[in-house]
């Protein structure tokens, strides 16, 4: 009688075990830069350009707040105005890095043991442009320290997304005419 128990708990064990040490994936042909600075990377950033999906979707005036938390984990702060319900909508989660932490491959949690791929792939050397990929091509992301990104910036990591193979046509380009 017991035993027949014992088999979903296991299952149930290792479904939650898989699903808390998945995420942190990267697209095939995109690399984590190294070398990577975690205290620059830092602070506020400004989504420029995104590919829409679920949690974002309907959003305008999105920036990412990053900070330390006390475990050295990153708090993720993201803060948007949905402009269809006409209210400002914030998302706080968690990041830790895969490997180590002077490479730009992160994982994030904003629901508990669930995780996805946050990989800085391109960062300009004063940490005001970033080019972020998510764990599949279906995740992507422009930042800027700014509301705008210079045109010579945009075209290069447009070229790189292409290189990896995101689809940048289907890149939704964010308006930043809010305070937040």
């Amino acid at each position: 009688m017991k035993s027949k128990y014992i088999t979903p708990i296991l299952i149930g064990a290792g479904i939650g075990i898989a699903l808390y040490s998945c995420g942190g994936g990267i697209p095939k042909n995109a690399k984590a830069v190294t070398n990577f600075d975690s205290n620059k990377y830092l602070g506020k950033w400004y989504e420029i350009a995104r590919l829409d999906y679920k949690w974002e979707r309907d959003l305008d005036n999105v920036t990412a707040e990053y900070s330390l938390n006390e475990d050295k984990t990153i708090k993720v702060d993201n803060k948007g105005y949905n402009v269809k319900k006409d209210k400002w909508e914030q998302s706080v989660g968690k990041a830790r890095f895969v490997k180590k932490d002077n490479i730009g491959m992160l994982k994030v949690s904003f629901f508990g043991p669930f995780y996805s791929g946050y990989n800085v792939v391109a960062i300009d050397p004063d940490y005001k442009y970033a080019l972020v990929a998510g764990e599949s091509l279906k995740y992507m992301w422009i930042l800027s320290r700014e509301k705008t990104i210079p045109e010579s910036i945009k075209a290069d990591f447009l070229i790189k997304a292409q290189e990896i193979g995101y689809k940048v046509t289907d890149l939704v380009w964010v308006k930043h005419d809010k305070a937040n």
